[in-house]
């Protein structure tokens, strides 16, 4: 595990990692759930929004046009196209929060963390963590488990999941969700220690 300088300031933004299957959704859901002055990052995206989403709630709505603007003026974090849409993280939002003194976590993948390592700036208060599988196998067994993807889904997904592991040394810290239950207290642990650290600054 390494520990990184992380920049000054009170608030902090929280970028979460992992392959798919590795549980990641569920560590954030339950951090919220136990820090209700935690954050959840909103994306904004390009698709239409489904029937029982809201606007700047579920995501920030946007044209294309817009996003792409909003992308040529740097208010986007980071952004990528996802099964035709765009996708990405309003700069605005994440930098209100945090000047706030919010704890804000954004759940992205290894690329959109590269991204955003570059354009919110090393000063600026970040801490990375990526979970980790206990292995592959497990892994396997996990995504096959859920009997959402065909055989070939999964290993394509096992695929990507080795090339993501091999950048989890970019990040501030990496944890291995061996048991969900412990994963949180350790990723609350991170961002407990952190946070009162910067708070003493």
């Amino acid at each position: 595990m390494s520990n990184k300088t992380i920049g000054s300031g009170q608030g902090i933004l929280v970028v979460l990692s992992a392959p798919s299957g590795c549980g990641k959704t569920s560590i954030v859901e339950r951090l919220l759930k136990r820090h209700p002055d935690w954050v959840r990052s909103i994306s904004a995206t390009t698709r239409k929004p489904r029937v029982d989403e809201k606007d700047a709630q579920d995501y920030f709505f946007y044209s294309k046009l817009d996003f792409e603007q909003k992308v040529r003026d740097g208010k986007m974090l980071e952004h990528a196209v996802i099964y035709g849409n765009l996708y990405g993280t309003p700069r605005e939002f994440a930098e209100e929060q945090v000047v706030q003194g919010k704890t804000v976590i954004m759940t992205i993948d290894v690329q959109g963390t590269k991204q955003i390592m570059e354009s919110w700036g090393k000063e600026r208060p970040l801490l990375s963590i990526f979970i980790l599988p206990p292995s592959v196998k497990v892994l396997r067994e996990r995504l096959t488990g859920r009997n959402t993807e065909s055989p070939e889904e999964i290993e394509k997904r096992i695929g990507i999941a080795q090339d993501e592991i091999k950048a989890a040394k970019l990040y501030n810290h990496t944890v291995i969700n061996q048991n969900l239950d412990q994963a949180v207290l350790e990723v609350e642990e991170i961002i407990s220690n952190v946070s009162q650290q910067r708070r003493k600054k």
